[in-house]
């Protein structure tokens, strides 16, 4: 195993001059927001030795050179908002936070194309497109906290993957620093490119292991005039999520299609302090459409809703999308407001599968007496399956959780599934990577892994293990 060497006084004194004092933390209180992300546990908490806070590639460039040349950890960081601690220095080193490198560099309307730095927040971003009339289709539900850097890190989905794909297919270029401490750029503004590897498509959804993504080339497209919400209420989450694939293949076109289970739409509700509609027993299908032909969008409508009713929904409402986008994006927050320690599962399967996944993952709840929400993207087969810890003791948790994950997972990989739909593998995931991935295929990620840092310097201990 790699053996990595400290952070001494020395390398500081190189990494402030390299940087500034300003842009250094070595005070232990200000170091300790940087120790975690949102996962929860003793186990995935490590204060840094060294937190940075650069404003230029130039200054991450410097601060990896030193790193490299002394054999220290380097871990990149967003907005801390995952749920695998992807983020943290597990083996001690150093931790470069990307939130000074916040600004919207350019807005090329002709080409459609946005650069910006990876620490700008999401929100941020596509508030910036659509004040040019354009669109930038990454939506994920953290997307008013999280930064595109971190998008690109995990290849994020979100709510609009449904109709315009995950975070790759939003990225047409990055400018990366390598584990060397070299400056390069990967990709640009070009709708094409088949000359050599496509390297950039590597670092994307690399957790920082392969690259530090420094600027990030962006696609837009026409902002749509309008947009309609629809929520299908149903008695069970079975009916809902089997009516998902009759409206893909009724030629409705949705930008998303995403569900809530009766315990998520309660949950949600109380967390809120506000009512919403058919909760008691309800269990929600959200589709949302969107156009320039206000016409074709109402008769998408009325085909939505003639499919939900037929097939057992016991409402059908235009939604108020502020009310129920809200819902949907507090679900993690709402769960973790009765029970600090969660456990939130990614799976994704092929579609048709979801209905066969969800009454499994319900059936292992009763089996081992846990509290499971489940929400996600109907449309893409993401599930978001919520474990809550509740009152069991520490130990309690850990047998519970290990046995259901397991079985989980067993269930998923059966049906062609598999671990992560957008959240990555970070260090949470990493071991049941390696257990339920073709050797060969992890051979090939270990090989790319010691092509990129030699080192094994960039993000040590996070989704697959070199040694």
């Amino acid at each position: 195993m790699t053996q990595y060497n400290s952070v001494t006084q020395e390398i500081i004194e190189q990494i402030v001059a390299a940087i500034g004092a300003e842009n250094v933390y070595t005070d232990e209180v200000k170091k300790e927001p940087y120790s975690h992300d949102e996962l929860v546990g003793k186990k995935y908490n490590k204060i840094p030795e060294l937190v940075v806070l650069p404003t230029t590639p130039e200054q991450v460039a410097a601060v990896v050179k030193i790193a490299n040349e002394h054999t220290i950890p380097v871990i990149a960081r967003g907005a801390g908002t995952a749920f695998t601690s992807a983020s943290v220095a597990l083996f001690g080193g150093i931790v470069i936070s990307t939130e000074r490198m916040n600004q919207i560099l350019e807005i090329d309307e002709e080409n459609m194309f946005m650069v910006v730095e990876p620490g700008a927040t999401t929100a941020t971003v596509q508030k910036a497109a659509n004040e040019k009339g354009f669109l930038y289709a990454g939506d994920p539900c953290s997307g008013d906290s999280s930064f595109i850097g971190g998008n690109i890190g995990t290849n994020a989905g979100g709510n609009k993957a449904v109709k315009y794909g995950t975070t790759r297919q939003q990225v047409a270029g990055v400018e990366i620093v390598t584990a060397e401490g070299d400056i390069v750029t990967l990709g640009g503004k070009l709708k094409k490119d088949s000359s050599g590897y496509n390297l950039f498509h590597l670092i994307i959804g690399s957790e920082g292991t392969l690259g530090i993504v420094t600027k990030c080339y962006l696609r837009l497209v026409p902002l749509p005039e309008s947009q309609m919400d629809v929520l299908a209420v149903f008695p069970s989450l079975k009916t809902a999520i089997e009516v998902v694939p009759k409206i893909m293949s009724a030629g409705v076109n949705p930008v998303c299609v995403e569900f809530m289970d009766n315990g998520s739409v309660r949950n949600c509700e109380a967390y809120l302090n506000e009512s919403l509609p058919d909760s008691e027993n309800g269990n929600y299908i959200i589709v949302s459409i969107e156009g320039d032909n206000e016409e074709l969008l109402e008769e998408q409508l009325g085909t939505i809703d003639e499919i939900c009713t037929e097939n057992g929904a016991s409402s059908v409402l235009i939604a108020d999308p502020e009310r129920i986008w809200k819902a949907r994006k507090i679900y993690a927050e709402a769960d973790r407001a009765i029970s600090i320690v969660t456990s939130m599962e990614d799976i994704v399967v092929p579609t048709t599968h979801i209905p066969e996944t969800i009454e499994t993952i319900a059936e292992l709840g009763e089996k081992y007496g846990l509290t499971i929400h489940c929400a996600g993207h109907a449309g893409d087969g993401n599930i978001h399956a919520n474990i809550l810890k509740k009152d069991l003791s520490d130990e309690e948790w850990d047998e519970k959780l290990h046995a259901i994950q397991e079985e989980i997972y067993a269930k998923v990989y059966e049906l062609g599934g598999k671990l992560s739909g957008e959240h990555g593998i970070g260090y949470k995931r990493k071991a049941v990577l390696a257990q339920y991935t073709n050797p060969v295929e992890i051979k090939l990620m270990q090989a790319v892994k010691k092509a990129l840092d030699p080192k094994n310097i960039l993000n040590p201990g996070k989704v697959i293990d070199v040694e």
